[in-house]
């Protein structure tokens, strides 16, 4: 997955995950599962096209050069979503050429995930990475057969579709399979490890930390998290901590966003807001 950045290339990541991660509030799982395929799709490219990818990274061009280009080359190959995507990746600064492609095969994880996200089964799909990181661990020769570059990808992908068969999940199969046609010279344990932290770091954002007063009964805990879901057009499920200080009312966080209710909260902003 993506290594340590430097400051250009993680803040133009950074970006482009918040850019992705408003669609993924208002798009649906066949969207998304699209969206996914064609970023790996665009990181292949840019893999296989070095030229290509120089020029797409190259800070000396002009932006809109980049953009231009990007639209020429894959307007009519890529779900419209996705190559606003991919305008946001080419019109960012890169440290390194080789930086955009691992943010285009970043996005394309998220993505996919998202799928999962969307349907409140990404505990699941962690589990199952997971696991398989630990398989493959113990099978040397295995992880080595389905890195070869030297056996062509399809080959490869057979190979962990017979060991896979249909025990995971739709979403863990797209994304090791993605991995096995693009090893970029990485160990499958390794990146299978990496993919369980990003589910685990995805399935934060549907997880919304609430404190509260006094205990909430099981009815208010479901009202919050139909209210939740709605808002945020996924599957929320909450974690409730009790503060005696918030005096009524509810904190509630999901990922970096605040929503505070509290009574404690509202009389704090007030002290701020007078003269002084």
């Amino acid at each position: 997955m993506v290594g340590v950045l430097q400051a250009a290339s993680r803040e133009s990541l950074a970006g482009a995950i918040t850019r992705l991660n408003a669609y993924v509030d208002s798009a649906d799982a066949s969207a998304l599962a699209r969206v996914g395929d064609d970023l790996f799709a665009f990181a292949r490219l840019l893999t296989e096209e070095k030229v290509l990818r120089r020029v797409l990274a190259d800070p000396s061009t002009p932006e809109s050069a980049r953009v231009r280009l990007a639209e020429q080359l894959l307007g009519e190959k890529l779900s419209e979503p996705a190559l606003e995507l991919v305008k946001v990746l080419v019109s960012s600064r890169w440290s390194r050429t080789l930086d955009l492609i691992d943010a285009a095969e970043t996005l394309a994880r998220h993505a996919t995930l998202a799928v999962a996200e969307k349907d409140g089964t990404l505990d699941d799909i962690e589990d199952e990475l997971f696991r398989f990181a630990r398989i493959l661990a113990r099978e040397p020769e295995l992880n080595a057969l389905l890195s070869d570059t030297n056996t062509p990808a399809e080959g490869r992908i057979r190979l962990l579709d017979r060991i896979i068969g249909d025990r995971v999940s739709p979403v863990t199969a797209a994304l090791l399979r993605q991995t096995v046609r693009l090893p970029r010279s990485r160990h499958l344990d390794v990146v299978a490890e990496e993919l369980a932290e990003l589910a685990a770091a995805r399935r934060d954002r549907s997880v919304a930390r609430v404190t509260a007063p006094v205990a909430l009964t099981q009815v208010q805990e479901q009202k919050l998290t139909d209210s939740l879901s709605r808002l945020y057009g996924r599957s929320i499920s909450l974690q409730i901590d009790l503060d005696e200080g918030l005096l009524g009312g509810l904190v509630v966080q999901v990922g970096s966003e605040v929503i505070d209710g509290s009574v404690a909260g509202k009389l704090a902003a007030a002290r701020r807001a007078l003269p002084r």
